[in-house]
């Protein structure tokens, strides 16, 4: 009988613990095409943060932008995107990817990348106001399951 080797994590993976990711939602439109999504709710993006500080994932016409920003770690982000007039919604702590759990025959999209910033548990949808009323939805029922009273009967 052979002895298991232990599994070898790759090194990103051990810190996913650590990190949490915000959803931003604005309401731009940079095609004539997003006029027709809500408005407040026509782009998303995702912003992670870890004990380093920020990645922002922003999906722009054509390719991905992920950039580290140079800013002090602690630096309230979320608070700098509300003053600027967009609308972040978490933090939402990221999850060990399930196997097998993926987006596929989902189009790429602004929401497809934050589903998949969020990981296999992220709530479906196919627009940014859909995505953010079923993250909203979530929360309260998270919200709700941590604040139940527990009364013996």
């Amino acid at each position: 009988m052979t002895a298991r080797r232990p599994v070898a994590r790759p090194a990103h993976r051990r810190h996913l613990e650590a990190q949490r990711a915000w959803i931003v939602f604005g309401g731009r439109a940079d095609h004539p095409w997003q006029r027709l999504l809500r408005r407040g709710f026509r782009h998303c993006f995702a912003a992670l943060e870890d004990a380093c500080g920020w990645t922002v994932l922003d999906p722009l016409t054509g390719r991905l932008l992920a950039a580290r920003l140079d800013v002090p770690p602690g630096f309230d982000l979320p608070g700098f995107y509300r003053r600027a007039g967009l609308l972040p919604v978490g933090p939402f702590p990221l999850d060990e990817p399930a196997r097998g759990a993926g987006l596929r025959g989902v189009p790429f999209s602004c929401v497809a990348v934050c589903r998949a910033a969020l990981g296999p548990h992220a709530p479906f949808a196919l627009t940014p106001h859909g995505l953010f009323r079923a993250l909203l939805r979530g929360q309260e029922n998270r919200k709700k399951f941590l604040t139940i009273p527990l009364i013996p009967t």
